[in-house]
């Protein structure tokens, strides 16, 4: 039996009269590497905050480590999604507090660790993703944006998660900056050991960083009996793809 760690069935997510996610399902193993890719406007950062329970869903059931998501309450919830690092699409830094009050407030809310602690870890912690003790007491509006990503993504491995997600993780970097945080997400997983889940339309990203896509389509351009999942295998497997929607979306993105 695979060890899964994630599994999503027949997820619908429709708010209001518009339908964003239709009978969504796959799953997760632990230890893989995952990238949801797709145009704007296709549902994937919807898709990613409902793994979490951040957008209920309207149908269908998302399960992590074979519990039900929606069942829990606001407690529970609570302390299982600090099994999960959300690495957010503009980093979603306070602007008020420094960069090491950033890194250390999942270790305030959520650990009994002494100031020493918490100051030891989160040094640690920046280090591992590039930036030096100066960053410490800076606050995000003084970082670029690349390094305000790397900020995001050591807050988000605080709490030592076993489900990384990422939202766009490239978005708004130059090329070479988005390849240093290509190379991150490779660095973090192989380090730590987690799973991971990407969402993105940077298909060299994608291919870079996964070891599997998923690719979904705008339900506007389906029709009522297609799945919204077109593609789901190996970045090889999807660059030599022969679906027609697959191959428009490589023509556009290469």
């Amino acid at each position: 039996m695979p060890n899964l760690l994630l599994s999503v069935e027949n997820l619908n997510v429709v708010f209001g009269s518009n339908q964003i996610l239709r009978n969504i399902t796959f799953s997760v193993e632990r230890g893989e590497s995952v990238a949801v890719i797709g145009e704007s406007g296709c549902g994937k950062t919807v898709l990613l905050k409902t793994l979490i329970n951040l957008h209920p869903q309207t149908s269908g059931q998302v399960l992590f480590d074979r519990c039900d998501l929606s069942q829990l309450s606001y407690f529970d919830l609570a302390r299982i999604r600090t099994r999960f690092g959300f690495v957010f699409q503009q980093a979603a830094l306070f602007d008020s507090m420094t960069i090491e009050e950033n890194a250390a407030f999942p270790l305030l809310q959520h650990t009994k660790k002494t100031k020493s602690e918490i100051a030891e870890t989160v040094k640690r912690l920046l280090h591992e993703t590039g930036l030096d003790d100066e960053t410490l007491l800076k606050k995000p509006a003084e970082l670029s944006g690349g390094m305000r990503k790397r900020v995001g993504i050591a807050r988000a491995l605080a709490l030592e998660p076993e489900l990384m997600l990422y939202d766009e993780p490239t978005t708004g970097l130059d090329p070479v900056m988005s390849d240093v945080i290509n190379d991150l997400m490779i660095s973090v997983r192989e380090r730590y050991g987690v799973t991971s889940i990407m969402v993105t339309h940077d298909l060299r990203s994608a291919c870079k960083v996964a070891r599997r896509i998923i690719m979904l389509s705008s339900l506007t351009k389906l029709n009522a009996d297609e799945p919204q999942i077109i593609f789901d295998g190996t970045p090889e497997e999807f660059v030599r793809s022969q679906n027609k929607r697959v191959k428009q979306f490589t023509s556009v993105s290469v």
